[in-house]
């Protein structure tokens, strides 16, 4: 049986809605080398509320009124206390938006026409509106991706409201997520009703386990991902253990020549630090997703600790799971602590191959040493050590350069207009 899936994400930032956005509408260069994106289906992705501009012109018009009311008040209000609307929002504990995701498996859609997903989709509108009770102005945008491996449905909805303040005896605009999502036994009763919308339409679909966050899971597939995360890091630790060792075997061997300033050695060394190097990348690479595995699996943990106050025959199980976790976390620490050794020793490799390396091998060490900066496990020292002396120096100095103090080509400057 499939599980009835919907999710909440809060979305506390502009530039993070900027993001999204870019994601959402398929805007991005960048995500048609997404290989969990099927760019040729894209067409195919179904606009329930559409959205012809970027995120942030749509929101900005939402918010119009929120944003006059804002800055007119901002007008009278001590010169050293003030803050640009945006500053507000990014500043404040709320959201600026709010992410709905509805979604099953893909047994759930197999077999299903275009048509009858968008007949689900508009259901999943129905409970939006109804429901949630979210008026369709506030709706920035909400389409179904039917060219990832799962069709899902994005629904972002501006929780633009007004409230009454007690100080001014008013009532003022805010975004208040809190007004929609109360507490968890409200939440809880959401998923009820969800679930029966469902139901009541035809969508046969099962109730995720209660008082869970993360309604849809059950046991068989937490240990699912479980056995899962822990395969891929028993992997990964062998690969880099394995490559490392080949290594450190071919350097004691190795002698290396030196002339003037340059250090030369021989192509099977080389080569054989040329695989660690993509060894590591590969590991790196997939470390955002065992990160967010285990955001999932410590999510999971505790709210199967909230149930087993209501269900005692769930006890050895939870006491499984969290010591399970808590095994995978010291792996992952492991991994992760051995990584940064490995980064730290490569960064002699680097400097060295900017030094006797082909203008190709350069193109590569800078190519890498970036992309490692962009994941935070290179840091500007770090940089500047790797590039110290060679003649890519001025190149990654200026790259440093524009990261702390340039701006995010991403976004358009229009974007982030008052």
């Amino acid at each position: 049986m499939s599980y009835a899936i919907f999710r909440s994400e809060s979305i506390n930032t502009i530039k993070d809605l900027g993001q999204i956005g870019a994601h959402n509408k398929r805007d991005k260069k960048a995500y048609k080398s997404n290989p969990d994106i099927d760019i040729s289906r894209t067409k195919n992705n179904i606009d329930i509320v559409p959205l012809s501009e970027k995120y942030s012109q749509g929101f900005y018009e939402l918010v119009k009124d929120y944003k006059k009311e804002y800055e007119e008040k901002q007008l009278i209000t001590r010169e050293d206390r003030r803050k640009s609307f945006d500053k507000m929002l990014d500043d404040s504990n709320s959201v600026v938006a709010d992410e709905l995701l509805f979604t099953s498996d893909n047994d759930f859609f197999k077999g299903m026409s275009k048509k009858d997903i968008k007949k689900w989709a508009d259901t999943c509108m129905e409970f939006v509106y109804e429901d949630l009770g979210y008026t369709k102005e506030q709706v920035l945008h909400a389409t179904v991706h039917m060219d990832e491996k799962t069709p899902h449905l994005h629904c972002v909805v501006v929780p633009l409201i007004k409230k009454f303040d007690k100080r001014t005896n008013t009532l003022k605009y805010t975004i208040s997520k809190k007004h929609y999502m109360k507490s968890g036994a409200y939440i809880s009763g959401l998923q009820d009703k969800y679930w029966q919308r469902m139901n009541d339409k035809g969508f046969k679909l099962e109730r995720g386990i209660k008082n869970s966050d993360n309604e849809h899971i059950s046991i068989k597939e937490f240990k699912k991902i479980t056995r899962k995360l822990d395969n891929r890091m028993e992997k990964q630790n062998y690969l880099m253990t394995r490559d490392y060792d080949i290594l450190e075997e071919k350097l004691k061997t190795s002698k290396p020549t030196i002339t003037g300033k340059e250090v030369k050695i021989d192509k099977e060394t080389y080569e054989t630090l040329k695989d660690f190097m993509n060894t590591s990348k590969r590991v790196i690479k997939d470390m955002p997703s065992n990160q967010a595995l285990f955001k999932e699996l410590e999510d999971y943990t505790q709210n199967y600790r909230e149930m087993e106050k209501q269900k005692h025959n769930v006890e050895v199980e939870v006491r499984k799971l969290e010591i399970k976790n808590e095994e995978l976390q010291k792996e992952n620490r492991k991994l992760h602590n051995f990584l940064n050794v490995m980064l730290q020793t490569l960064k002699k490799f680097f400097n060295k191959l900017l030094h006797i390396g082909t203008e190709k091998d350069k193109d590569d060490v800078v190519k890498e040493i970036t992309a490692y900066h962009s994941l935070d496990y290179y840091n500007d020292r770090d940089l500047h050590d790797i590039a110290d002396g060679t003649s890519r120096e001025d190149e990654i100095n200026d790259y440093i350069y524009e990261q702390n103090y340039g701006y995010d080509k991403d976004y358009d400057d229009k974007d982030f207009d008052i």
